[in-house]
């Protein structure tokens, strides 16, 4: 396979190694034009078919320790999943198992039970509203009008930047407003049970923790973000008895989400590996607790493994550009 070729060769081997870590969060059974960054599992499942012809692919704290201790074999890489979905156990597990590959999933406990985060409760408000004029004042933004569902995902757009950096019980009462406008009953089915996270785990992956409740950790007083990275690792540990080892940092953009501070709070609670959001190739030298992730969103088979190639051909640090 010409990729296969390609990306081991650009990849390196042994100390010079260098790891792509995919990142995921929904896989949707039909492509949702309010969700356009989400893959439909027929997309996904073309994404996984050519990863695991083209790499090597390991759970994430295996890959992490392999590339830190120089033994990565070349051409590897690494599935991640952020959040807890109901759907990464119906429909992302299976395609893995398909291909036989395994995936890590890093689990925000609070919404387990088929709660609802509040990114969700947005878009699904929005989803619900009647067309019109919708009064977005109480939410810092101007009114818009409510019609075509790009206009729906615009709005959900805006309203998910306007929300995401205010203070956790704020955000979280501004998004259960939007839902208690729209009507939306208490019946969830979002995210993952304490079952289905046993299961997978059982079944060959890996579980990581990604907080309680999901908060962006600068915003935080350090007490309270130590808190939320050790309450997710201790029902995690619950849920499956067994050590967890594996952080994901909510949102995760290094230059506003989270500082070292963080970094030294995961290495004190036990972590041995964290993954961020920032763009990139992890190599040896990479902090294993600050490993960057890669997903390219491009559309087409030939173009999603054009840019996994030139990905392995640069250092670190990558730009989210769909139409590059």
């Amino acid at each position: 396979m010409l990729w296969k070729t390609a990306i081991r060769h650009l990849s390196g081997k042994g100390k010079s190694a260098k790891l792509q870590v995919f990142i995921f969060h929904r896989v949707l059974p039909e492509t949702d034009e309010l969700m356009a960054g989400e893959p439909s599992i027929k997309e996904f499942d073309w994404m996984v078919r050519f990863i695991a012809d083209a790499y090597t692919v390991l759970t994430f704290g295996d890959a992490v320790s392999r590339l830190q201790s120089g033994t990565l074999p070349p051409g590897c890489a690494c599935i991640t999943f952020d959040d807890g979905y109901q759907n990464n156990a119906t429909l992302a597990a299976p395609t893995l198992k398909k291909y036989g590959v395994p995936g890590t999933f890093f689990i925000a406990t609070a919404y387990l039970d088929r709660q609802r985060m509040w990114n969700d409760k947005v878009i699904e408000a929005v989803r619900q509203m009647p067309d019109g004029e919708f009064d977005r004042t109480p939410y810092g933004l101007a009114p818009c009008q409510l019609g075509s569902g790009v206009t729906r995902a615009e709005c959900i757009s805006q309203l998910l930047d306007a929300l995401k950096y205010l203070p956790h019980g704020q955000r979280s009462e501004l998004s259960q407003s939007l839902t208690n406008a729209a009507g939306i009953g208490e019946s969830y089915d979002t995210m993952m049970t304490p079952i289905e996270v046993r299961t997978l785990r059982n079944s060959g992956m890996e579980i990581g923790a990604h907080t309680h409740t999901h908060p962006i950790l600068s915003g935080l007083p350090d007490n309270v973000a130590e808190a939320e990275l050790a309450r997710s690792k201790d029902e995690l540990e619950a849920i499956l008895g067994e050590p967890i080892t594996s952080f994901a940092y909510p949102n995760g953009n290094t230059s506003r989400d989270l500082s070292l501070q963080h970094v030294a709070m995961a290495k004190k609670l036990g972590f041995r590996a964290a993954a961020t959001t920032d763009w990139g190739i992890a190599t040896m030298h990479t902090d294993p607790f600050l490993i960057p992730r890669f997903t390219p969103w491009d559309r087409t088979p030939r173009r999603f493994a054009l840019r996994c190639a030139l990905a392995m051909g640069k250092p670190f640090k990558l730009t989210n550009d769909a139409t590059a």
